[in-house]
């Protein structure tokens, strides 16, 4: 009896480990640009209908993704705000296949206000808009974005005391739906996010302002061999995906 117990438990806890083997290989680890957060939210339900992997979202500004994947985070799948972030680490060997655009990305000014953006710049240099939401440029593609476009203004140097900073672009919308700050520049899909009950006034930056936001994934070394994984990046080239990313602002080839 001993032995059979003894067998029996064995095989019991073998199924157990596969059980427990096939979960983990199955649970992905996916970080995204703060700006693709609402946007997830409705991805992963179709995500695991179609593919069957869970995935778990690990949410920042590209630029300090990009820093933990390279400290050695183990992220399978890397969805950038910009292609730069996801091009460097490709080149330095963090990538299994080249980076790949996704969609392009939308810059606004907005507001809980009801201010009239017709012309931002001069209403951005008026004494009541004391402060002015920004991403940071460095680590946010969103704050670069916006940085470039008051450059071109011509009002960055003269607005530069008024910045309130986010560390990412998720940072800045908390800013303008709690109103810490009057105006901020935030990506589209803020006020094209259906959960988002705050009614925001907003106006869309002309693209001539600043570079494209071109949005890049990259498939990282750490889901090599990964089938599931393979599932998951293909999914985000699927016309589901586009369909779900045009519904929050963004553009898609």
């Amino acid at each position: 009896m001993t032995k059979h117990f003894t067998k029996t438990f064995s095989l019991f806890c073998f199924m157990l480990m596969g059980i427990l083997v096939t979960a983990h290989a199955q649970t992905l680890r996916v970080a995204i640009a703060a700006n693709l957060e609402p946007v997830m939210k409705v991805m992963k339900a179709d995500i695991k209908k179609q593919t069957g992997a869970d995935i778990e979202v690990i949410s920042g500004s590209s630029g300090n993704l990009a820093t933990q994947i390279r400290n050695g985070a183990p992220f399978d799948i890397f969805l950038s705000a910009d292609t730069g972030f996801p091009q460097l680490l490709q080149q330095d060997g963090f990538g299994i296949q080249p980076a790949e655009i996704y969609a392009q990305g939308v810059l606004i000014i907005c507001s809980k206000q009801s201010l009239n953006f017709s012309n931002w710049p001069a209403l951005l240099q008026q004494n009541n808009i004391e402060k002015i939401a920004i991403g940071n440029p460095k680590i946010a593609p969103y704050g670069r974005a916006a940085m470039e476009a008051l450059t071109k203004t011509g009002i960055y140097n003269k607005l530069s005391s008024k910045f309130v900073t986010g560390e990412s672009i998720s940072q800045v919308n908390t800013y303008i739906l709690q109103g810490a700050v009057p105006v901020g520049f935030t990506t589209l899909s803020l006020v094209k996010d259906p959960a988002n009950k705050t009614k925001l006034y907003y106006k869309e930056i002309d693209p001539k302002l600043y570079a494209p936001i071109e949005q890049s994934m990259l498939l990282l070394k750490n889901a090599r061999g990964n089938a599931a994984a393979a599932k998951v990046y293909a999914w985000f080239k699927s016309e589901q995906a586009k369909r779900i990313l045009k519904q929050f602002g963004y553009h898609v080839n």
